[in-house]
């Protein structure tokens, strides 16, 4: 079996909608510990069971759990393939800015005392020995 590492533009939409509510972000939490029914996620909620459903279809439509029947309960579990995708790609966005963040600390830091331009001198100012004026 073949496993894509990389998400499409729209697979990173569908993820990053999916995480954006605490509801969801709650459901997939709960779903890796364990599969769980509808009704059974349904009933810690503060809402209508038709609005966890909703929910979780979107969770489904990101490919962050799967629902499957057994007889009339729909169970739902978390897919360990797409949450470690995403980790990939949460880590990838990591190591950006990382690297940006090193580069802006090397800028900031400024060059290596080997590398240090030495002072240029201003010929404007009057107490500057120049050899004209040594020889004077």
């Amino acid at each position: 079996m073949v496993v894509q590492s990389e998400l499409s533009e729209a697979e990173i939409d569908r993820v990053f909608h999916a995480l954006a509510t605490a509801t969801r972000r709650d459901i997939l939490r709960r779903t890796i510990e364990r599969e769980q029914s509808v009704s059974d996620l349904a009933r810690d909620y503060e809402m209508s069971f038709a609005a966890v459903q909703k929910h979780v279809a979107v969770l489904e439509e990101a490919r962050l759990i799967v629902k499957r029947a057994e007889g009339r309960e729909r169970l739902v579990r978390a897919n360990p393939e797409m949450i470690a995708r995403a980790r990939a790609l949460l880590a990838r966005y990591e190591e950006l800015w990382r690297a940006r963040i090193a580069r802006l600390d090397d800028l900031l830091a400024g060059p290596p005392p080997s590398e240090a331009v030495p002072p240029v001198s201003d010929p404007t100012d009057k107490n500057h020995d120049t050899d004209k004026n040594q020889g004077a």
